[in-house]
């Protein structure tokens, strides 16, 4: 609620129905030697129009991608998000909607997860899929718990490439799950399937990202086979934007699909709240982390839905649950499945195919205009590393005072790339905007 009213008659009927007289009886039971003992060293309080007017003047210092020309990216993309899927996520049925656990109230609920899954599985090409994750890091951890309980190991392996944010996240999650994490540095730009190979021996799982960090299209039949072969389930982390144009990674031959879902009908929203998703092949269903919902019959035949496995510790024995997340991001996948649907398969292929001609153009404009492509010999998506000649941030710092943001500083994650941008071009980015970046780096680069 964005008004709530609190009287001095109000204060006092709070406290009789709690049964005290004051608020400081109220609190007796905290020793003192824990309290504050003072008031708040705060701000004189403002009226609503004043608090109002300086939260105004708060959120005004933020830029966003409709008012700075944006080549950011890195695992947040700033795709065109159409009127359709805030229409539907407006209706009160689904804005309101809270877990649905009585299956009799909440049918409409039921059904736009169970097709979201189903959405998931046809993009994916998986058997399975849960009802939305919270992000696409929190899968990547979901995921390793899955295999480290279906193989009974206690090693997973990551690659270099893989989104830094994923792979910070798995060896956070590490020590609760028993889990040793092993990284594999890069080659070039891309992971050695060799390499993947010789790590992958006695591990759980093997994660790669696919198009990578780096934005490079990693050799992914190769490495899923590489991790088979040691018996580590091929866990692969995709853009689902990109499954238009890519294989789908049930194809070739990955056992769990994981990935951050933003890009495909969500707002960037300063980095969140997004959904992740996570699918399967049908043997690991009852080691999916949250809830999945099925579809089944009533008593008089007519087709329903419920929720069919809810591996939480809400529902089950706490030392069985597969994730102890208590909700999802059901509303946020909503989005998603509007989204896909909006677009349908050859509308997929062809958003896809749109990034990759943008992207491939400020690729070779950038280059015509001096610039060196890192890791040009690697095929691309839609963001490529591109080296500007001088400090990243420095460079980003001066670009953005012509109101062009050029990209993200990989030397934050990755020695001797401090000098190296990550650009991101996506079907909102016109060929006057990549115009207007080559032009601005020019300026300011080197």
């Amino acid at each position: 609620m964005r008004y709530i009213a609190l009287t001095a008659e109000d204060r006092e009927q709070m406290l009789a129905t709690v049964g005290v007289s004051t608020v400081e009886e109220l609190f007796r039971d905290i020793p003192a030697g824990v309290r504050l003992g003072r008031p708040l060293d705060l701000e004189p309080p403002l009226a609503e129009q004043e608090i109002v007017a300086h939260l105004d003047q708060l959120a005004s210092q933020n830029e966003h991608a409709g008012k700075e020309l944006s080549f950011l990216g890195a695992g947040i993309y700033d795709h065109y998000v159409p009127a359709v899927v805030n229409t539907v996520l407006s209706r009160g049925e689904f804005l309101t909607a809270y877990t649905p656990y009585q299956p009799e109230m909440s049918q409409g609920v039921l059904q736009a997860i169970f097709e979201y899954q189903t959405a998931i599985c046809e993009l994916t090409g998986m058997d399975v899929s849960n009802a939305s994750g919270y992000d696409g890091t929190t899968v990547a951890a979901d995921a390793c718990y899955l295999a480290r309980y279906v193989t009974g190991r206690s090693r997973v392996v990551v690659t270099e490439a893989t989104n830094p944010q994923v792979r910070q996240v798995v060896k956070t999650y590490a020590p609760g799950f028993g889990l040793e994490v092993v990284e594999v540095p890069h080659s070039g730009g891309t992971t050695d399937p060799e390499q993947v190979a010789e790590a992958a021996q006695g591990a759980a799982a093997v994660i790669f990202q696919q198009p990578n960090f780096f934005g490079c299209l990693e050799p992914a039949p190769e490495l899923a086979a590489a991790a088979a072969e040691a018996d580590a389930l091929p866990v692969a982390h995709v853009d689902p934007v990109s499954l238009g144009v890519l294989e789908a990674p049930a194809r070739y031959g990955c056992a769990i699909a994981i990935g951050e879902g933003q890009g495909a009908g969500n707002a960037m929203s300063f980095g969140g709240p997004h959904y992740g998703f996570i699918a399967s092949r049908l043997e690991h269903i009852r080691r999916m982390p949250g809830r999945i919902v099925g579809e089944t019959t009533d008593l008089a035949g007519e087709r329903g839905y419920v929720l069919t496995l809810s591996t939480r510790e809400q529902h089950i024995r706490r030392e069985k649950a597969t994730s102890n997340i208590t909700t999802n991001q059901t509303l946020l996948a909503l989005g998603g499945l509007v989204y896909l649907s909006w677009l349908g398969p050859q509308g997929l292929r062809e958003l896809g195919e749109t990034c990759m001609a943008l992207s491939s153009y400020a690729r070779s404009e950038l280059e015509a205009a001096g610039f060196e492509i890192v890791f040009s010999n690697k095929a691309t998506f839609k963001e490529f590393a591109v080296r500007v000649g001088r400090p990243a941030g420095d460079v980003i710092r001066d670009a953005r005072k012509h109101g062009v943001h050029p990209g993200y500083r990989l030397g934050r994650d990755y020695a001797g790339l401090d000098d190296c941008l990550l650009v991101a071009v996506t079907e909102k980015r016109r060929k006057a905007d990549i115009d207007r970046l080559v032009e601005v780096l020019s300026e300011v680069g080197r």
